[in-house]
């Protein structure tokens, strides 16, 4: 944070330019409400990763709560910092919340008036300010920041009228990545609805004349997976040469199961099955309809099933697009209880279009063709992405290393 710009700059501990005070606790026996009828309780997942809050999921306390714990209320230019669970989260209190109060989980800071609230919150964006607050440090606890360790940490700012040019040049110049990332993200989702939208339509003109059959009539094997062991995470099972295959791997696969994160052992594959190489797993239960080919020999729960199709029917691209396509009827089939989910019936009830090999081949060739055209503009619009946020941290660095500083 250092530079030649910022000699002339006071560098002082936080706890020095501002007052520091956390949140508190409900007292004990109390609970939040939702009716907006009493008073605003901010809680750290009403913090937005944009240093706002979010409306939408306030709760709220009684008067005779409020009572108890009124000298824990934030102001409008309080600058909030979570401290627990998710730390380093920070914003400027917005009017409409002036008076809530704050969880325990985070602290406000009050300004002298020679320091400006939004400066410092920009600097709290900073890499100089995350290593200072530890919250690069790898910890097996819940991660809190400490208000005696935030107050330790050093703020170098200019005189007030400086920080508020600083300010406003970084306002500027983040609305502007703000709207280039809007418009790359927009674009990211275009590439990827045109897929989907071409993979739709190609299987619903082939549905009237092609052959309607189930997934268990081109299939050579059928079924879900097997954990017949209870409970079934007991670690007597885990930890040998089977690969184990969950369902967040299958929705995370992008066609391909290539990675798993556990194994089964001797044990835990005599109350499993193995599945081939070239299996399609279809999740049935929270990821549902999610589709992926193993890659290798592999156990699955029997929230998954598995689908090994006869090539003298059909073939395994062609099975799993034609799953693709029809994932949202298949999704909306499995809503509706506590936990989505969709069974063996489902797949076994359904019908779906399989014209001759030659045509299937033909449609998986186009299907692959587009989607890897569609992989490369997802790539080239990731690679912005990343390049605008890249783009604030540099002028992150700039500000608080005095190059943004008005040196006429």
């Amino acid at each position: 944070m250092n530079s030649e710009y910022i000699s002339t700059w006071t560098t002082l501990p936080l706890n020095k330019v501002a007052k520091i005070k956390g949140g508190k606790r409900l007292p004990k026996g109390e609970k939040l409400v939702f009716e907006n009828t009493g008073y605003p309780y901010i809680r750290v997942v009403n913090f937005t990763d944009e240093g706002s809050v979010s409306l939408d999921e306030i709760r709220y306390i009684t008067k005779g709560v409020f009572d108890k714990i009124k000298n824990y209320t934030i102001d409008s230019s309080d600058l909030y910092i979570s401290i627990a669970g998710t730390i380093g989260k920070s914003g400027i209190v917005p009017e409409e919340l002036s008076g809530a109060n704050l969880t325990e989980n985070a602290c406000k800071l009050v300004f002298q008036d020679n320091v400006f609230n939004k400066f410092v919150y920009y600097f709290t964006q900073t890499d100089y300010f995350s290593e200072q607050a530890g919250l690069n440090t790898k910890v097996t606890a819940m991660p809190k920041l400490a208000l005696s360790r935030l107050g330790t940490i050093q703020l170098s700012f200019p005189e007030l009228k400086e920080q508020k040019r600083i300010v406003k040049t970084l306002d500027q110049a983040f609305a502007d990545i703000d709207k280039a990332r809007a418009k790359a993200e927009k674009n990211l989702q275009n590439a990827r609805e045109l897929f989907d939208s071409y993979l739709h339509q190609s299987f619903r003109d082939i549905s009237n004349t092609s052959e309607m059959k189930s997934l268990k009539d081109v299939s050579l094997d059928f079924g879900r997976g097997k954990s017949k062991h209870r409970p079934r995470n007991d670690e007597s099972l885990y930890g040998g040469d089977y690969p184990f295959v969950q369902t967040g791997e299958v929705r995370n696969s992008e066609h391909l199961i290539t990675t798993y994160s556990k194994t089964y052992n001797e044990k835990g594959l005599a109350q499993s099955k193995l599945w081939p190489k070239g299996t399609i797993c279809i999740t049935i239960a929270a990821n549902i309809a999610e589709t992926g080919i193993l890659d290798f020999e592999a156990c699955f729960p029997d929230s998954v099933i598995g689908v090994v199709v006869n090539p003298e029917i059909t073939t395994i691209e062609y099975v799993e697009f034609l799953l693709q396509s029809f994932k949202k009827i298949l999704q909306a089939k499995g809503k509706g209880s506590a936990q989505d989910n969709i069974n063996m019936g489902t797949f076994e009830n359904m019908r779906f279009p399989f014209p001759s090999i030659d045509e299937q081949s033909e449609i998986v060739l186009t299907m692959s063709d587009l989607m890897q055209s569609v992989q490369k503009l997802e790539f080239v619009y990731q690679k912005k992405l990343l390049v605008l946020e890249e783009l604030k941290k540099s002028l992150l660095q700039k500000a608080f290393s005095g190059e943004l500083t008005d040196k006429e």
